[in-house]
């Protein structure tokens, strides 16, 4: 259980395949009383726990967001190289703004930071996407919460709004060949979005403090927890 009731969530990329999966989850979890969801557009969601903040990201968060307060931060931020069009247009969301989501959310009383990242992230990566979510991975610890959770899913299982064919394609494939993958390998299997989802607010209930960072193995335990 995360450390008593009556407390704040905030998230941001709740329309997203994760986050349309995980906001349901905090607004049913018995420890949060509110839960602040930013976006850009207003979200299809109805709950009196719920209070949906339209914001423009491409502006400073602090003056659009004067006086919320928030326990643990939730972030499903993230888009592809085919929507953003450009490196430094992918740059500017998958780093960019992770990090000024991040920093707000030190500043609205968040103890606990929980993300989603790409399991093989790293900042010298000579992949463009790892190398983006290692460094956004490394500019987040340096904000120094007294909890940041990583997850670092591989292929996400799910329908998107917007459709990917190369997923679509790929999906029943991974299915297959998934449970092949053992031992060290097992990092790399596709997950279902609603487990990752389900994982992250595990993860937030583990009440570790420091920084974790959490491949498969870790994140499917942490989902049938959180079911329990």
């Amino acid at each position: 259980m995360v450390e008593s009731t009556g407390r704040i969530a905030l998230v941001a990329g709740g329309s997203g395949l994760v986050g349309s999966k995980l906001l349901p989850i905090l607004l049913s979890a018995p420890e949060y009383t509110r839960v602040h969801a930013l976006s850009r557009r207003a979200l299809p969601t109805d709950n009196p726990r719920l209070a949906n903040r339209v914001v423009r990201f491409d502006a400073p968060l602090d003056s659009q967001l004067k006086g919320l307060q928030c326990n643990d931060a939730y972030c499903c931020i993230g888009t592809t190289m085919r929507n953003a069009g450009s490196e430094a247009a992918f740059r500017a969301v998958d780093l960019d703004l992770i990090v000024k989501y991040a920093t707000f959310a030190l500043s609205a009383g968040a103890e606990r930071f929980v993300m989603i990242s790409s399991v093989g992230a790293n900042p010298t990566a000579k992949n463009l996407y790892l190398r983006v979510k290692g460094e956004a991975e490394k500019a987040v610890e340096q904000i120094r919460f007294r909890s940041l959770l990583i997850l670092q899913p591989s292929m996400l299982l799910g329908s998107r709004r917007e459709l990917r064919m190369l997923e679509l394609l790929a999906q029943p494939a991974m299915r297959v060949l998934s449970p092949l993958l053992i031992g060290r390998w097992s990092r790399f299997r596709a997950i279902d979005a609603t487990d990752v989802a389900a994982g992250m607010y595990g993860a937030a209930c583990s009440m570790r403090k420091g920084v974790y960072r959490y491949t498969y193995t870790d994140i499917r335990k942490f989902a049938v927890d959180s079911n329990s």
